[in-house]
């Protein structure tokens, strides 16, 4: 199946292609830009997405996805506000908020929505615990990846070949939860 992807992200493009290729699903870019609302979770920006989507007519089957890095001692920020953040002060800025913070756990979450060809939409939720270092590091991935740690390991997502991140990140748990709903139905 080829699967619509809209983003303007060329790193989530790259994730997702590798992902999905393994099972024989292709991944196109749409160059649709989708507005993106204010709000307080990644599931209602998603479904404001594939709302404002399907109302456009954009081809389908779909994937659109929200994600974000949430700090425990920061109440989540920046969440949902992670790629203004990131567009605004970067991951450096984020280390100067974190400065004489000690306790850095943190987590990546994403929310995949798609939207069938018969307009029915379904979520797909992934998380990956972790903790926000002090200093960057790797030149792989996007984003946050060279600050942040998963649990149970030593490096960050940026140092991490993409293989072992994508079976362990944000996106690579939700794009499982996408594939396992994928197979269930046939699609």
């Amino acid at each position: 199946m080829n699967i619509n992807l809209v983003t303007s992200n060329q790193g989530k493009v790259e994730e997702l292609t590798a992902i999905l290729r393994p099972f024989g699903h292709t991944v196109s870019q749409l160059p649709v830009k989708c507005p993106e609302i204010q709000a307080m979770t990644l599931e209602e920006v998603v479904d404001f997405g594939l709302t404002w989507l399907h109302g456009q007519k954009t081809p389908a089957p779909l994937i659109i996805d929200d994600a974000g890095v949430f700090v425990e001692k920061l109440q989540g920020f920046p969440g949902v506000y992670s790629r203004y953040v990131h567009d605004t002060i970067g991951p450096q800025g984020l280390l100067r908020q974190l400065e004489h913070i000690e306790d850095r756990q943190a987590s990546f979450k994403c929310v995949l929505g798609l939207l069938l060809e018969d307009g029915t939409t379904h979520k797909f939720v992934g998380e990956c615990k972790g903790r926000i270092i002090h200093e960057m590091r790797g030149d792989g991935g996007f984003g946050y990846d060279p600050i942040f740690i998963p649990d149970g390991f030593d490096r960050t997502f940026a140092e991490l070949p993409p293989e072992e991140k994508n079976e362990i990140s944000h996106r690579g748990r939700a794009m499982q939860n996408l594939l396992a709903f994928i197979s269930e139905k046939g699609l």
